[in-house]
């Protein structure tokens, strides 16, 4: 029997945006990546304007958590196109975000989810 996982719409996840024709952009999600779910917090590679899960360390721009993946993606050996919360206003449930394995806990609060607020996506906890 194949087993099916689906993932949550990134609308489940997202309280308000002052307008999603503003706040979202077309991104380009680097090959190797992998599978990623909506609510991925993404960082920029400086050098290629790509884009990854935002690792807890690094020194290529993308440890920087400057956007939200909005659909599934396939970067597995690709290069994906994308669409991701780039800038706000906007309001994120925090439990729905998922990030890179190496984010702990503390990492995620103190810093992840302040990077984002500086480019005003803002994250509460859900109800």
């Amino acid at each position: 029997m194949k087993t099916s996982t689906e993932t949550k719409p990134i609308s489940a996840a997202l309280f308000w945006e002052t307008n999603k024709d503003y706040t979202r952009s077309p991104i380009t999600i680097v090959s190797g990546a992998g599978k990623l779910v909506p609510g991925t917090v993404l960082g920029k590679i400086t050098a290629s304007g790509k884009y990854q899960p935002s690792p807890n360390t690094g020194s290529d721009g993308s440890q920087t958590a400057v956007a939200i993946l909005v659909d599934s993606v396939d970067a597995t050996s690709a290069d994906a196109a994308a669409m991701a919360v780039v800038r706000g206003p906007a309001l994120v449930d925090a439990s729905y975000l998922t990030y890179h394995s190496s984010v702990d806990d503390g990492t995620k609060k103190n810093t992840k989810l302040t990077q984002l607020a500086a480019v005003f996506v803002n994250t509460v906890k859900g109800a």
